[in-house]
C-alpha cells in the first residue's frame, strides 16, 4: 500500500513551477550585528545563499518579514533591497513600536526611502492572558486597544501599507476591533497560531468574516502535536481553508534549505485543494503585495 509520504509527492505533480515567499526572515549578524533588545539570536540565514536557494526552487519573489532580532534597526532589511537579484525581488515588512508618537512619522520616512518596497507593519502580540501587556522594551506585546495602536494602524492605511499580525488566539477579538475600524489589509500569521490555545481554532475561523483579512498558510508545527505532516490538524485547518477561501491565503515558509521547501510542497499538497494551490503559492501573494 502506498504510503501518505508517497501519496503526497504524488499530488505535488501539478503544482505550478514558480512561486513567491511570504514569509522569509533572513540574518547576517557577523555584519549586521543584532539590536541589543533582541528577543532572540538565531544562527546566521544570509542573502547570498538564500538567492541561489531562490533560483533553483522556482522562488520569483519573497516578503522579508523584517525579523525581532533586528528590532527597529532596518539596516539588513535595506541591505537586501540594494543586494537583491533580479532587481525587484524582494519586498519586506518593518517593524516598530506601534503605540510610540514617532512611529507614524518613521514609516513615512522608511517608505519614502523606499517607494513600493515596504508592504506591513508586523506587529507581534503574544503575551498569554495572564501576561500583561509591555509598554517599553522589545517591541512587542502591546496593547492592542491603546488608543495610539489605531492611529499607527490609520497611518499604515493611508500609505498603502498592510498590518501584519503575528498573534496568539486570545488577541483574535482586538484584532477584529482594529480591523473594523480602520480600511486596512491585515494578514494572519502561521494560521494565527490557533492551535496553541484552547478556543483557538474557532477565534482565529472568526477572523475569516473581515473581507481584507488574509491567512498566512505557514508555521503549522506550531499548532500541532505531532511531526510533520501534522496529520492532526487536516480539520481544523480544512476548516480555516474553507472559511478564507482561495483568494484569501497566501503560503509562507517555503525554505530555506531543500528540507523545508519539500515539507511546505507536502503541507500545500496535504491541505490545499489542488484547484487552488496556484492561487496560494503564487497568485494570491502577487496580488496582495504588489509584485510586477
Amino acid at each position: 500500500m502506498p504510503s501518505r509520504r508517497t501519496f503526497l509527492l504524488a499530488a505535488l505533480a501539478d503544482a505550478p513551477p514558480d512561486s513567491v515567499e511570504a514569509h522569509l526572515h533572513l540574518f547576517e549578524p557577523a555584519r549586521f550585528p543584532y539590536h541589543p533588545a533582541a528577543t532572540y539570536r538565531p544562527p546566521a540565514e544570509p542573502l547570498a545563499p538564500y538567492l541561489a536557494f531562490a533560483r533553483a526552487h522556482g522562488v520569483r519573489h519573497a516578503v522579508i518579514v523584517h525579523p525581532e532580532p533586528y528590532q527597529d534597526d532596518h539596516r539588513y532589511l535595506e541591505y537586501c533591497f540594494t543586494h537583491e537579484q533580479p532587481q525587484g525581488f524582494f519586498k519586506g515588512t518593518c517593524l516598530f513600536d506601534p503605540i510610540d508618537a514617532a512611529t507614524p512619522g518613521r514609516i513615512r520616512e522608511l517608505t519614502r526611502r523606499w517607494p513600493g518596497r515596504i508592504v506591513a507593519l508586523r506587529i507581534h502580540a503574544m503575551n498569554a492572558p495572564h501576561e500583561p501587556f509591555l509598554a517599553s522594551g522589545p517591541l512587542k506585546n502591546r496593547d492592542l486597544a491603546h488608543p495610539a495602536m489605531r492611529r499607527t494602524w490609520a497611518a499604515c492605511a493611508d500609505l498603502g501599507l498592510a498590518i501584519q499580525m503575528h498573534f496568539v488566539p486570545h488577541h483574535a477579538p482586538a484584532i477584529a476591533t482594529l480591523a473594523r475600524d480602520v480600511p486596512v489589509n491585515v494578514i494572519l500569521d502561521h494560521l494565527g497560531r490557533a492551535g496553541v490555545e484552547p478556543g483557538g481554532w474557532d477565534a482565529v475561523l472568526r477572523l475569516a468574516d473581515l473581507p481584507r483579512a488574509t491567512l498566512k498558510f505557514s508555521g503549522l508545527g506550531y499548532s500541532s502535536k505531532l511531526p510533520h505532516p501534522f496529520p492532526d490538524l487536516t480539520a481544523n485547518v480544512g476548516r480555516l481553508v474553507r472559511a478564507f477561501g482561495p483568494t484569501r491565503i497566501v503560503q509562507g515558509g517555503l525554505g530555506p534549505s531543500p528540507k523545508l521547501h519539500r515539507e511546505a510542497m507536502e503541507q500545500l499538497a496535504a491541505f490545499i485543494p489542488a484547484p487552488d494551490r496556484a492561487a496560494v503559492r503564487y497568485g494570491n501573494a502577487m496580488k496582495l503585495y504588489g509584485f510586477t
